[in-house]
């Protein structure tokens, strides 16, 4: 029986092991246990999350909104380093249009065209705050390990291109929805910021491309960006580039309970709500507009209030620090209570906060308003778009436009921000008409009336949109950033950021070429790229 039994089982182990042979070593090496396919929808979320700006971050310190006053949690220097890094998020982008083909979606489906979207904010975005970079010869894997520097003109005119062609498609989609298939690739799903509505995004699509225009208003005069041109063509032809409304159709992240807090809340409050205190490049502001603002977004100083019995709802007890000033002072200041906070009950007080805006109402209006009294579109109402973005930032923060609205300042020695009772509260009498006609704010069409754009954007971007109130700043030096020991960089405000240091091992002779080209060989970071010159 047993010789029986070898002679049977050794072909059956031989034909086995033959078998085995044929595999490949994809096959072989694939786990069964997990996807191997994911759909365009699941891509299309974790896009979506990546592309969040969202508050607390080093960047509000760049924008000089606040400013840290404690350097174990960090400081206010503008030694900066590496600037985002996209390309994995844009690897995920070619995924999603690539799955959405495979699944029923045509030449022209929703992914595609919002990857369209995706590209242009994450190429350009990288490149002004780099200068060149890979774009052509990027994404490409195994291909090309060494992808090529585009110059930053090819990014922002391809960007442009791409936008002009989502909104299209775009527009293709909304008005004959059932001419592009049924497939799974053509029903856009998992969107947390418009929740799937097409005409939203194309709104959305047109409002990036006017910030991007706006961001090149050096570069007016280039024959291939065309930026007046491309301007006037949205405001004058809104049947095909639709505009924003209202605040409704603000691209915004949404914080949710129970696992998806706003950066700042009572959780924390114990371990960070000390540790920053406002900028005077924002309170300032703020106090010599005399706006409302500063009463929900601040809280005045407890030295000048308790000990020098201020008022508190007067705007001189409103003190920022100085975003250059020695940060050991500041510690010490900030401890001696001598700064405005930000405010406790806006920001802290529960785990949803306020929607983190990466794309608003507000600063359409208010980018509109510039590029008018710029004279790219003639004919255009600058002042009605200014108005109209004032208007909606102090809506956002639910200051009406006459009547009064409740300031909360938190008590001190309190100990839980959550509960309204530790909360002192002040009504606020406001009045929309005589805040607009003091000199500061009315809009003159003029080199004035431009400052006063740009300024009403700084204060309407407060804790929103990333890192725009900075590249504003280096586009047109407003508001003024001041500078002093604790900016680091020899007194001085970096105007770019670093390439990643990956690109020094992995890509060096395209790296060298790029700085060669823009920078005397260095990765400078105050080299002037070429949109600011």
């Amino acid at each position: 029986m047993k010789k029986i039994f070898k002679i049977y089982v050794l072909p059956v182990v031989m034909l086995l092991t033959v078998t085995s042979c044929k595999k490949s070593f994809d096959e072989l090496t694939k786990n069964n246990n997990v996807p191997n396919n994911v759909p365009a929808s699941l891509l299309f979320n974790g896009v979506l999350n990546r592309l969040a700006d969202l508050p607390d971050g080093q960047k509000e310190i760049y924008d000089q909104y606040y400013l840290y006053n404690y350097d174990y949690y960090g400081n206010n220097r503008y030694d900066l380093g590496g600037g985002d890094d996209y390309y994995t998020t844009l690897k995920n982008v070619v995924a999603m249009e690539k799955q959405a083909a495979a699944t029923g979606g045509g030449a022209i489906n929703p992914y595609e065209a919002l990857g369209k979207f995706f590209k242009a904010y994450c190429f350009s975005k990288m490149s002004f705050e780099m200068g060149d970079i890979p774009m052509t010869e990027a994404l490409k894997g195994l291909d090309n390990l060494e992808p090529a520097y585009d110059s930053q003109k090819k990014v922002m005119l391809q960007s442009l291109e791409w936008l002009e062609s989502a909104n299209d498609d775009l527009g293709q989609l909304i008005a004959k929805p059932n001419d592009f298939g049924t497939g799974e690739g053509t029903i856009l799903k998992n969107d947390i910021y418009f929740n799937n509505d097409l005409k939203k995004w194309q709104k959305a699509v047109n409002a990036l491309q006017i910030r991007l225009l706006v961001q090149l208003s050096k570069k007016t005069d280039d024959a291939d960006l065309k930026v007046a041109t491309r301007f006037a063509n949205i405001i004058n032809t809104p049947a095909k580039y639709p505009l924003m409304e209202s605040a409704a159709d603000n691209m915004q992240y949404v914080f949710l309970i129970p696992n998806n807090f706003y950066p700042q809340n009572p959780n924390n409050f114990g371990q960070s709500g000390s540790r920053k205190n406002t900028s005077s490049t924002y309170i300032d502001l703020l106090k010599q507009l005399k706006d409302p603002r500063v009463f929900v977004t601040a809280e005045p100083s407890r030295d000048l209030v308790d000990k020098q019995h201020k008022s508190p709802t007067d705007f001189a007890s409103f003190v920022g620090a100085d975003p250059g000033g020695d940060q050991g002072d500041m510690y010490n200041d900030a401890g001696l209570q001598k700064y405005s906070f930000i405010n406790r009950k806006h920001f802290f007080s529960t785990f949803t906060g306020e929607p983190s805006i990466q794309i608003g109402y507000p600063e359409l209006m208010l980018n509109i308003a510039e590029g008018i009294n710029r004279g790219w579109a003639p004919g255009g109402n600058a002042e009605t778009y200014y108005v109209n973005g004032i208007k909606a930032s102090l809506a956002s923060y639910s200051i009406p436009e006459t009547g009064s609205f409740t300031a909360y300042f938190y008590r001190p020695g309190s100990t839980d921000v959550a509960t309204p009772g530790n909360y002192d509260t002040f009504s606020i009498p406001v009045n929309f008409n005589t805040y607009y006609n003091q000199p500061l704010v009315k809009y003159t069409n003029d080199a004035a009336g431009l400052t006063r754009i740009l300024q009403q954007k700084y204060l309407a971007l407060f804790r929103h949109s990333g890192i725009e109130s900075y590249f504003t700043y280096l586009r047109t030096g407003v508001p003024n950033f001041t500078t002093g020991p604790g900016t680091g960089n020899s007194g001085r405000i970096a105007k770019r950021f670093k390439y990643p240091s990956a690109e020094r091992t992995a890509n060096a002779k395209n790296y060298q070429a790029a700085l060669d080209a823009q920078f005397g060989g260095n990765d400078d970071i105050n080299g002037i790229m070429w949109v600011l010159k």
